[in-house]
């Protein structure tokens, strides 16, 4: 389920509030203008002076990507390999320049174009094994930008802590207020505590799965690229990237109908 990552920060936030009213208490007490601005500022402010200008522009679009998972269809690319790995063997490798605009990927697509232009083979995994390092190297970038968030936000939750309760102790001349005062001040930490384990690790920690989901898919394609370079048996080779798969996966992959909707792919390309 692509929506777990939403699911859950809410479902999280939701046993929260639910605790709080089950305690007696309102939702509205936990609302804090400074605490937040403290918390959610400084915390963006802190993150920002750690991480480059690109990554701090890129944050929206990793939060759209943790709460909508990888997009890529194993099974599509294997199906695709495999009518490649037809194609060349019944028609040459050379033949395969003809079907690059039909591939999608850019990955697939580079690969290809390399074994099309007669690239030895270990310069081809070279290659394409610099792109999965660099690709592999922007995703622990991307995964940093919120653990280091994580971070930040309890400590900055303890410092708007601190400042609320420096605040009260100014004004102890009101005693009647202080109740309501020293509870108002722990509103930051728990700002700081619930943002960075609800939404800031959550999110870290999810596109940290996505990068190791993603990265295992390119080996899959640079294994069948390879594959195909080398002229191997395109049935077997479909047989060899489903061992990349989960045997879930490989189950649902070999149910009624997969095996011939893939025939029926590579003979209408054909």
């Amino acid at each position: 389920m692509k929506a777990n990552t939403a699911i859950g920060i809410g479902a999280g936030v939701g046993c929260l509030l639910l605790a709080v009213l089950m305690e007696g208490g309102s939702p509205m007490s936990l609302v804090s203008i400074p605490a937040f601005v403290i918390v959610v500022g400084g915390t963006g402010a802190a993150t920002f002076a750690s991480v480059s200008f690109a990554q701090a522009t890129r944050i929206p679009a990793l939060y759209r990507k943790a709460f909508r998972g990888n997009d890529f269809d194993s099974h599509a690319t294997i199906r695709q390999l495999v009518r490649l790995a037809e194609k060349a063997r019944r028609d040459g490798l050379l033949a395969l320049e003809n079907e690059l605009e039909q591939v999608g990927d850019d990955f697939t697509r580079k690969g290809v174009q390399l074994v099309v232009d007669g690239t030895d083979s270990d310069l081809v995994r070279a290659i394409l094994t610099s792109e999965l390092d660099a690709m592999a190297e922007r995703h622990r970038a991307n995964v940093h930008v919120f653990a280091a968030a994580g971070g930040y936000a309890p400590t900055l939750g303890i410092i708007g802590t601190v400042l609320s309760l420096v605040h009260v102790l100014e004004n102890l001349s009101s005693p009647g207020t202080l109740g309501h005062a020293i509870a108002s001040a722990f509103i930051a930490t728990l700002y700081g505590v619930g943002s960075a384990n609800l939404v800031f690790l959550p999110v870290s920690k999810k596109l940290e799965l996505l990068a190791a989901e993603e990265l295992a898919h390119r080996e899959l394609q640079l294994e069948g690229i390879l594959s195909i370079q080398a002229g191997d048996n395109p049935r077997m080779l479909g047989e060899k990237l489903e061992t990349f798969l989960a045997p879930s996966d490989r189950a649902a992959a070999a149910a009624p109908g997969a095996r011939e909707q893939a025939d029926a792919e590579m003979k209408e390309a054909a």
